[in-house]
């Protein structure tokens, strides 16, 4: 049995903190904040009184501490996850950081937050789920104290699941070179591999944010999974100023060892920029060599063999723990699904925790990425938002942030959206918009809707997407009769309730049957 390498994101987490060497340095932001539940005038201001404030650290999910009132609905676990808070936090910059750009990453905030930086508005997101960042260097203040003030809204947002409230998952600070690599920046593709050699073409996208143009040299190197050095190249570039280019660099690997879910091998990407012969800027990129195909009479195929896709669809929260993102919870999570046979995630249904991918690379599990619940029973967007423009920066962000994981074979945009199964409101144009879009940033997966109305069939959504994939039941026959030539996947193929390793008799005669033990037995007879 080949032994599995499991250290390439330690690896990498020490080699981006030895990176403050040279100009970029990844900051963790998660402690010593402040948070009050409820609005406030002027909170954002910098001379704002929080001393009563309760001090907290990040990642934090306050609807989980509020507790649970049985007239709320329960689709969202009758929890108080609807309302206003602000969270601040004083920070200051290091020696040195003055002429560097500074960058704040967030993996996700519930819902619709507004960033303030020193009393100025920084920016705003509308999609709780999606990671996103801003360029606050203007903002900042060098020499002396800043403040970051955060207002969360979820009464605009709406769910059919447990969504949780607040900062619940991480925030970095990342301050750079004024040329340097852009936030999500490399892009790795892997378009031949065979056990002699793989080809691997990175895509490199370079900001330089100077007033006046800069020659860069930009080096590229693999390490294996043992990391050794196993390709390399370098070239120079030109980046005119204040603009950003995107260049391309091919490498050869020799005997790639190969990602797959019984030997997750991971590579490492190293980027550098070298302005006059000193390393300015370096980040590192996590990626594996892997084959893979769907086929529409033999299924799917991984580093050519047939695999069985044996599945389950992972909310984002933690059951009692909440929406807060817990590395471990979520690591003992996917322990246990590995444990019950499970090689394959589906992300429902929305953008997960970057470090649930994280996981499923270094553990060998297939993921079925997926971004959007139905629209016909929610907006994902507010009314009145421009679509396109909405889809755009959503979807770049998703498919930006999650192109590199070899454990990312499939793409959904969405799940169960009724107003595109049947064409209405401009339906099939959403559609094809969203379609579009993944393509754009990453041709090298299948994409697909997910479905549940057979009757839609005949209305062939399916001819805007790459592979048939049903809910339940065999509603799947008829689009794959209407269409032979696409893959068929089932990924929510039955849905109960059990308490783990309880057992309970009599049985229960229809579904929705509950005894008084507070508890449903784990014979799966129980379903929502």
């Amino acid at each position: 049995m080949k032994k599995i390498y499991r250290f390439s994101f330690i690896i990498t987490f020490l080699l981006i903190i030895s990176a403050s060497a040279f100009s970029r340095e990844v900051v963790n932001f998660n402690r010593n904040w402040k948070f009050h539940l409820g609005d406030i005038e002027n909170a954002q201001a910098t001379n704002f009184n929080d001393n009563d404030w309760r001090k907290l650290d990040i990642p934090h999910d306050w609807a989980i501490e509020l507790g649970f009132d049985k007239n709320l609905p329960a689709n969202t676990g009758k929890s108080n996850w609807q309302g206003v808070a602000w969270y601040r936090k004083n920070f200051e910059m290091k020696a040195g950081e003055k002429g560097k750009q500074i960058y704040f990453l967030f993996d996700g905030i519930m819902a619709f937050p507004e960033v303030y930086i020193n009393g100025k508005l920084a920016g705003k997101w509308d999609y709780g789920y999606n990671s996103f960042y801003l360029n606050v260097t203007d903002l900042i203040n060098f020499e002396g104290e800043n403040v970051i003030a955060i207002k969360v809204d979820t009464r605009q947002h709406d769910s059919r699941w447990y969504p949780g409230a607040g900062i619940y998952r991480k925030i970095k600070m990342i301050s750079t070179s004024p040329v340097h690599v852009a936030m999500w920046g490399t892009y790795v593709q892997t378009p031949s591999i065979n056990d002699d050699s793989a080809l691997v073409h990175v895509y490199t996208t370079v900001n330089n944010e100077t007033d006046i143009e800069q020659e860069i040299n930009l080096h590229s190197k693999i390490f294996n999974p043992e990391n050794k050095l196993s390709a390399k190249n370098e070239k120079t570039i030109t980046v005119p100023a204040k603009s950003q280019i995107t260049t391309e660099q091919w490498l050869t690997v020799r005997k790639p060892q190969r990602w797959d879910i019984e030997s997750p091998f991971l590579y490492q990407l190293k980027t550098s920029i070298f302005e006059n012969g000193k390393n300015t800027d370096e980040v590192l990129t996590s990626f594996g060599f892997r084959t893979f195909q769907l086929t529409a009479y033999d299924g799917f195929i991984l580093n050519g063999r047939r695999v069985q896709l044996k599945g389950v669809n992972l909310h984002h929260d933690q059951g009692l723990l909440g929406a807060k993102f817990n590395r471990r919870a979520m690591e003992r999570q996917l322990e246990i699904m590995k444990k019950m046979g499970c090689n394959a995630i589906r992300t429902s249904h929305n953008m997960a925790a970057p470090e649930v991918l994280e996981l499923c690379d270094s553990m060998g599990l297939l993921v079925f990425n997926e971004a959007f619940d139905k629209w016909d029973e929610k907006a994902d967007f507010l009314p009145g938002m421009d679509f396109d423009e909405f889809a755009e920066r959503n979807m770049k962000n998703f498919v930006e942030c999650d192109r590199n994981h070899p454990s990312v074979v499939l793409w959904s945009v969405g799940n169960e959206m009724g107003d595109i199964q049947f064409n209405l409101n401009a339906g099939f144009e959403k559609l094809n918009t969203m379609v579009a879009l993944v393509k754009k940033y990453n041709n090298t997966r299948p994409i697909t809707m997910v479905s549940d109305n057979k009757f839609s069939a005949p209305w062939r959504h399916f001819d805007y997407y790459d592979f048939h994939a049903w809910n339940y039941g065999r509603r799947y026959l008829p689009a794959r009769k209407l269409d032979t030539t696409k893959s068929v996947i089932i990924s929510e193929s039955a849905s109960t309730l059990s308490t783990r390793g309880f057992y309970e008799l009599p049985l229960p005669e229809k579904k929705t049957d509950f005894t008084k033990s507070l508890q449903v037995s784990s014979y799966d007879l129980n379903a929502p």
